[in-house]
């Protein structure tokens, strides 16, 4: 039978459209990332608020990828790519127009709703129109976008913050949403859709609502003081509820909008639980990092865009060789020394001051990168390996929601953990400072302007005790990060070697 390769026309140029539109969604995760400090004076925030335009967007694109594989069947894939490519184009330009905090975030859930299946489409697009034995090669162009989008994203969104203004970081979609629009209405096949499949209402409301209670929950948890709070008691309980609901309506309905057969695949199984871990850290390391250098290390934000770079740098180049290597050597073994390198570069952090120079950051990042590019595209060709062609579009699914569930979940709780430890160290340390210390007895004149006793002297103290007890949040987060790298190497252990391809799959023609 004739490879996908002989089928497909035009390949490369669909593939350069996938491409671009994983891209526009993987950047607009990570893109306002060092522009938030300045959307938050423009837009009369509070430092806890402002962090709502990165998880919205996050928690609409995480609900919305669940019901992707549903919708493409329904209204044929290349039908629901055009108008999520469309809809996403559009809703960039309202943020970018945004006045206040509530239009931003009402237009940032809209952007994640028609951008979640932008992902999961471009992926069930490359694995098909590839033949098997390049899959690995195509997963590596594919995961460029994926992976490199939300490290690239802060040193975009510096750029254009810095030559601009905040709102450029929304603006720049609108000419590659164009072409990569006109790209899919001239080259990409049309799919054929089924007009009478009905929806799976039930498990997507309980499912919804297990999602955005727990979100609310991870957002709202350290302005209300956690479970001392109603409000969080209610969105814990109703975050459990959906969950609940959800897994007995998976096991028990007849037509649930999510196969339940796919999870009965041992590698793809282990490989949403990889891929949860995985987005915890890709996302809250460089939402960290941000303003690590622009706070407390006092870069300014286009210098602090451009030491975040080679972190994508070292994620291609490692994507690149993980690619090629993935079909000769066991995957496991490349997603094992990926998650090394990952627990290396945050256990270097974990020693990090303000101090540090740059090139020290650099390379560390640059790791950091490569480590997350050898876990991401092994990953990608383990998942699929012994999975049935026809439960790929849901596959693709299930791990885009994963990754977006885990962002969500990383960037929230290293927030909350941030800003709780930095409360600890702060009392801690102001309880060594008072009028009888050694400080405050002494002659010299730093020594009278640090005195407690004074107004002055107490205000900056304050100030000095506030930004070593922020230096200290960092570094437990870095650790909190690193105790989530490593025991994901234990999950390995539940994945098989996929055995190597000695034909091509006729499923790859599927589009015709």
């Amino acid at each position: 039978m004739a490879s996908a390769a002989e089928k497909v026309p035009n390949r490369f140029l669909i593939t350069v459209c996938a491409m671009v539109a994983t891209l526009m969604q993987a950047l607009d995760s990570t893109i306002a990332n060092v522009a938030l400090p300045y959307m938050q004076g423009s837009l009369s925030a509070t430092s806890d608020q402002i962090t709502w335009v990165l998880t919205s967007y996050i928690v609409a694109a995480a609900i919305m990828t669940a019901p992707v594989g549903w919708m493409a069947a329904r209204f044929g894939r290349k039908n629901l790519f055009i108008a999520c490519l469309v809809g996403f184009t559009f809703a960039s330009m309202l943020c970018g127009v945004a006045q206040s905090l509530e239009e931003m975030v009402l237009f940032r859930l809209l952007q994640g709703m028609f951008g979640a299946a932008l992902v999961p489409l471009s992926q069930a697009t490359m694995l098909d129109i590839y033949p098997v034995e390049q899959r690995g090669s195509a997963m590596a162009l594919w995961g460029v976008g994926v992976m490199v989008g939300p490290i690239l994203g802060p040193t975009l969104g510096g750029y254009l913050t810095d030559l601009y203004n905040w709102r450029y970081v929304f603006y720049v979609n609108l000419p590659f949403g164009i072409l990569a629009t006109a790209g899919l209405v001239l080259f990409l096949p049309k799919a054929e859709s089924k007009a009478g499949l009905r929806f799976d209402w039930l498990g997507f409301g309980v499912l919804a609502l297990g999602l955005g209670s727990f979100q609310l929950m991870l957002d709202r948890g350290q302005d209300q003081n956690w479970f001392g709070s109603r409000e969080i008691i209610i969105e814990a309980v109703l975050a459990a509820l959906g969950t609940y609901l959800f897994v007995v309506h998976l096991v028990t309905a007849e037509k649930p909008f999510l196969p339940p057969r796919v999870f009965r695949d041992r590698n793809f199984a282990a490989s949403l639980a990889v891929m949860f871990s995985v987005g915890m850290i890709l996302l809250a390391s460089s939402a960290l990092l941000a303003p690590w250098l622009q706070v407390l290390a006092g870069y300014p934000v286009a210098a602090a865009g451009l030491i975040l770079a080679p972190r994508g740098f070292g994620t291609m180049a490692a994507m690149l060789i993980s690619g090629r290597m993935a079909n000769r050597i066991d995957p496991r073994l490349l997603m094992a020394f990926g998650i090394l390198l990952l627990s290396y570069s945050l256990w270097r952090q974990t020693e990090w001051t303000p101090d540090v120079d740059q090139w020290t950051v650099i390379y560390n990042t640059m790791i950091q990168g490569a480590g997350l590019g050898f876990v991401f595209i092994p990953l990608q060709v383990i998942a699929f390996a012994t999975l049935a062609p026809e439960l790929r579009t849901d596959a693709t699914s299930l791990l885009s929601l994963l990754r977006n569930v885990g962002s969500a979940v990383g960037v929230s709780a290293t927030f909350a953990l941030l800003s709780r430890n930095t409360q600890i160290a702060h009392a801690e340390l102001a309880a060594h400072i008072t009028p009888f210390s050694s400080l405050a007895r002494g002659t010299d004149p730093a020594s009278q302007l640090l005195d407690p006793a004074t107004a002055k002297g107490a205000a900056l103290l304050d100030t000095m005790i506030n930004h070593q007890a922020s230096i200290i949040a960092y570094l437990d987060d870095f650790k909190a990060m690193l105790l989530v790298s490593l025991p994901s190497m234990l999950l390995l252990l539940l994945m098989r070697r996929p055995r190597a391809a000695v034909s091509p799959d006729p499923a790859h023609a599927a589009m015709d």
